[in-house]
């Protein structure tokens, strides 16, 4: 499942123009392509996706508001520079291991419990 907010880039589910409410977006399509069930958030309730809307924040707080970006170019390198760090960054909800090593744990545990 996929659940967001009613921003327009995801649905017009809220739009105020009649002609579009009815009509799904490209997002919606995908999604319905790929077989995946799409939720969306009651209006105005940030607070229903809490752990998307602290990760928008702290992304904002370490990355977009410490950082200059010159062009589009420089915007996607120092993206791929921070996603690189921020998966190398211990963090108390994975026991205090990295993105990057709990999912190695993760995977390493799972090919165990299929073998013979």
């Amino acid at each position: 499942t996929i659940q967001t907010d009613n921003g327009f880039e995801f649905t017009n589910r809220l739009s105020w123009q009649a002609f579009l409410k009815d009509k799904k977006t490209m997002f919606e399509n995908t999604l319905e392509e790929l077989g995946l069930e799409y939720k969306v958030i009651k209006p105005h309730t940030p607070k229903q996706n809490g752990r998307v809307e602290r990760s928008h924040r702290k992304d904002q707080e370490r990355f977009y508001y410490k950082r200059v970006f010159y062009n589009l170019e420089d915007l996607r390198n120092q993206g791929k520079e921070w996603r690189k760090e921020y998966n190398n960054f211990p963090m108390r909800p994975l026991g205090w291991l990295s993105p990057r090593e709990f999912i190695k744990k993760y995977k390493s545990q799972e090919e165990s419990l299929f073998a013979i």
